[in-house]
């Protein structure tokens, strides 16, 4: 089976009475009639805030305020594709937004067909992808492999009343006390449609990180999760990176790439006993980090046009011990240490490893 990975962005907007905004997939998308939070995959070189906004306000109608980040999560799902099926990964950030106008307007040709101010009660009688499930503390069902395009049912109430906890009565649109339809915008000629490798759940096919005109440089999108690692006594863990990759001798943060089907908390957790033999556990995501870097260059000496996502997580160490690189020999971790942040100002650090201690160069 083939796989596939993506990045995309979404963002919780609660009104005043608790009510969370959420969107529905139109027919072109590969789920469509279910909902979940809006939002946009990533796009090469996007700090995932951006495509937050964006995607509120090219799908929504709406200008919003990005706030700090809530959750980051991933999941797998599986496609067909002709006779094939994909297994695409997607790592999905979460961000508080605050919303400036309260009347969603979505976009006609786009991967939503509606949109709706929601209780607790009315979202847990409705479809929901998994990862909105998850955010909103509703029990999760698991999606099918592609269900067939069709078009979801309609959203306009049957003349009869609907039956009690149906969608159709526990969903009413934003606005409305009795319409089920937003008002949709004309879709504008750069409007990329559901489907495409921008949309919220771009069809297989898409090209998540398209080569450049003339294919002459690599493009590469990496999402990675890394800790701030802390003992009871306040000391923190670093390790070194190995010669032959890039920042070769610098101390940076424990973490890395996550792998195809991890969760970033397990993938964190894993690569802190690969490069220190250390057992963590997770108290909270502290930030988002973005890193884009077009004149990169690999581990193999090939030129890469690098867009890096990172995730830092705050994790205990209980019971702290010698540092040991337990990854087999030839990986990225040469050696790790525990240090005071006193001793911080004297290492040379990786940008990720100021970024989340707040240390300055020298």
């Amino acid at each position: 089976m083939r796989e596939r990975r993506r990045i995309a962005a979404y963002g919780r907007g609660v009104d005043d009475t608790g009510r969370v905004l959420l969107a529905r997939g139109a027919a072109s998308d590969p789920y469509p009639g279910i909902w979940r939070l809006p939002g946009a995959v990533v796009r090469h070189a996007e700090h995932p805030a951006d495509a937050v906004a964006r995607g509120f306000t090219d799908r929504a109608g709406l200008d919003v305020t990005v706030g700090g980040v809530r959750a980051a999560l991933a999941d797998v799902t599986v496609h067909r594709a002709g006779d094939a099926e994909v297994s695409v990964h997607t790592d999905r950030l979460v961000f508080d937004v605050t919303v400036r106008d309260d009347r969603p307007c979505p976009r006609a040709g786009g991967d939503a067909d509606g949109l709706a101010w929601c209780t607790p009660e009315q979202a847990a009688a409705l479809p929901l992808l998994p990862f909105t499930a998850e955010l909103l503390g509703l029990p999760v069902t698991p999606l099918p492999v592609t269900p067939p395009l069709v078009a979801p049912p309609p959203l306009v109430a049957p003349p009869v009343a609907p039956p009690a906890g149906s969608a159709e009565a526990t969903a009413p649109p934003v606005g409305s006390a009795d319409a089920t339809v937003p008002p949709t915008r004309p879709a504008e000629a750069t409007d990329p449609g559901g489907g495409s490798a921008d949309a919220t759940e771009p069809a297989v096919g898409s090209v998540d990180a398209p080569e450049p005109a003339g294919g002459t440089v690599d493009r590469r999108q990496r999402f990675a999760a890394y800790g701030l690692v802390t003992a009871p006594d306040e000391r923190l863990l670093l390790t070194r990176i190995a010669p032959g990759y890039p920042g070769a001798g610098k101390w940076h943060l424990p973490g890395g790439g996550t792998d195809h089907g991890e969760r970033p908390v397990d993938g964190l957790l894993r690569e802190l006993v690969e490069e220190s033999g250390q057992l963590g556990r997770v108290d909270r995501l502290l930030l988002v980090d973005n890193l884009h870097n077009a004149a990169a260059m690999g581990p193999e000496g090939r030129p890469l046009d690098w867009h890096g996502v990172r995730v830092i997580y705050r994790v205990l160490v209980d019971e702290p011990g010698e540092p040991v690189v337990t990854e087999q020999p030839g990986g990225s971790t040469a050696s790790a240490a525990w240090f005071a942040f006193s001793q911080l100002s004297s290492l040379d650090l990786t940008d990720v490893a100021i970024l989340a201690t707040g240390s300055t160069v020298g």
